[in-house]
């Protein structure tokens, strides 16, 4: 696995982006600069496929000249990551790379994408519910990038954190100390903030980009790129069939959702039901992540 660099270099650092909290069995290894810079890089992007598809007619005539389909655009990551396109390379090897979201539509908020071209139209839905080497492969790797996804939520959040404060506190002592930490040191951190907890991964039942790919989000839903409430019912809802849901069985009703974006809103963290009002939910969102991330 190769790490990106936020001005298009690579590295093959093998550094953990934290003291080592289990077994990452062949996980890929990653730089935490490289990652802490991706996250937290870069200007705001114009709109794409991603998040709007083209609005007027000479968007939608260009694209048909050109034979330019938006809905392509994850490909501009997979063959040649090591370019770093746009900036938003975090990881990648042969078999997948691992984006910063365009439009993220949370703190954190990444896209684990399969490099292998016989995988990259697939439906995802049926990939993983039909071909059980693909899905063992891929809840692997998932893995792996939610605890980068947890690190990176940690790195952002932890010196906020009621419940991160004894891990917080070690850490500082640890790093300050005029020797190195040893593995006996890291090994003997305490737990702190189970921020893994925080982190979903899972599917759009109609994906809106070509290319398959996993989305890996906090739950936390912050970000001015939510912007209305199919962006929220499609992370909030049955519209996400999360991985721990596969395989699905044949003539699941999870294959067609039916009317989603008609479905009521209800607040990721209490609950609470907003129906159709999405302007009172983005408050009220961003009080509960107020108190989210002081937890």
């Amino acid at each position: 696995m190769t790490t990106a660099t936020s001005n298009g270099q690579q590295s093959h650092d093998e550094i953990t982006i934290e003291p080592a909290t289990g077994d990452t069995g062949n996980a890929p290894k990653t730089r935490p600069n490289a990652f802490t810079e991706l996250m937290s890089a870069a200007k705001k992007p114009k709109p794409t496929a991603e998040d709007v598809a083209p609005s007027s007619s000479l968007e939608k005539a260009k694209n048909a000249i050109t034979g330019w389909d938006p809905r392509n655009g994850l490909g501009a990551y997979l063959d040649r990551p090591e370019t770093n396109p746009e900036g938003r390379i975090v990881e990648f090897d042969d078999d997948f790379v691992v984006i910063r979201d365009k439009f993220p539509k949370a703190s954190v908020h990444l896209l684990l994408i399969p490099r292998k071209p016989e995988y990259y139209h697939q439906h995802p839905l049926h990939a993983f519910s039909e071909d059980a080497a693909f899905l063992a492969q891929v809840r692997e790797r998932v893995q792996h990038v939610k605890r980068l996804a947890a690190s990176e939520l940690r790195r952002q959040f932890g010196l906020l954190s009621a419940s991160d404060a004894p891990y917080q506190a070690a850490l500082e002592d640890l790093m300050s100390s005029p020797s190195p930490p040893t593995p006996k040191q890291e090994a003997a951190m305490p737990s702190g903030r189970d921020w893994s907890s925080d982190i979903v991964a899972g599917l759009h039942t109609h994906p809106s980009m070509n290319h398959l790919h996993v989305h890996i989000f906090s739950r936390d839903m912050h970000s001015a790129c939510m912007k209305h409430k199919k962006h929220y019912l499609s992370f909030n809802s049955t519209f996400l069939v999360q991985m721990d849901e596969f395989p699905l069985e044949k003539g699941s009703e999870r294959f067609a959702p039916g009317n989603w974006h008609t479905w009521d809103m209800k607040c990721w963290r209490c609950g609470k039901n907003f129906g159709n009002k999405f302007a009172k939910l983005k408050l009220h969102i961003e009080e509960e992540f107020e108190a989210w991330k002081k937890e």
